[in-house]
């Protein structure tokens, strides 16, 4: 229990925490509706299995200067993103229903993208490297099923919170009318840019020291 509860932990925060990822739930949901929100919120099951291992077997015997170009990649690749949202924010019009090949279209658009963003992202290896992989590893040596818990805990509700937050948003994108719509979407492209600017700041001071 105390795993699960320790995963369950570090999985809400993980998961309202403003970043690169949840920025791009809340711009996939404006943009694409609830189902493209919820596959860029069930991104890190995707993608954190190769994290998790390559964090432990990789970064560890890498120099700091490898992370950090990483981190610059991608907040570079961010910002970018971020432009392009805050580009189309200016001339947008809420979404109309659309045809089932356009959602499906914009739906595997939308999730590259998060998986492209969960990969170029530091902060998910920092994550497991420091915290995720030393709690696991002696869970594990302890007892496997609180090993199994503290990694259901943690998913949980990193997925879930995420989820949670992209039904929100596409409950109310239809109701706040067209400035609104473009004030939210111009919202997401400046949490993108934030979150660029925090990565480049990170990693490119890093670098360059």
């Amino acid at each position: 229990m105390e795993e699960l509860a320790l995963g369950v932990a570090l999985g809400f925060s993980a998961g309202i925490s403003p970043g690169p990822l949840l920025a791009l739930v809340l711009s996939g949901t404006l943009r694409g509706g609830l189902g493209v929100g919820l596959r860029v919120a069930a991104v890190p099951l995707i993608t954190d299995l190769p994290v998790i291992i390559l964090s432990v077997t990789v970064l560890s015997v890498l120099p700091g200067r490898a992370v950090s170009a990483g981190g610059v990649i991608g907040g570079l690749f961010l910002a970018w993103l971020a432009a392009s949202t805050i580009r189309e924010s200016r001339t947008a019009e809420i979404p109309a229903v659309r045809e089932a090949a356009v959602v499906r279209a914009e739906g595997r658009r939308t999730l590259r993208q998060g998986v492209l963003i969960n990969l170029l992202s530091p902060h998910p290896w920092v994550f497991w490297l420091t915290t995720g992989a030393p709690l696991l590893v002696a869970a594990w040596r302890d007892s496997p099923p609180g090993a199994g818990g503290f990694l259901l805990g943690f998913y949980a509700l990193l997925v879930g919170s995420k989820a949670a937050l992209a039904l929100i948003v596409a409950r109310a994108r239809h109701r706040i009318g067209t400035r609104g719509y473009r004030l939210l979407l111009g919202g997401s492209g400046v949490l993108l840019l934030a979150a660029s600017a925090l990565l480049l700041v990170e990693f490119g001071s890093a670098l360059a020291a």
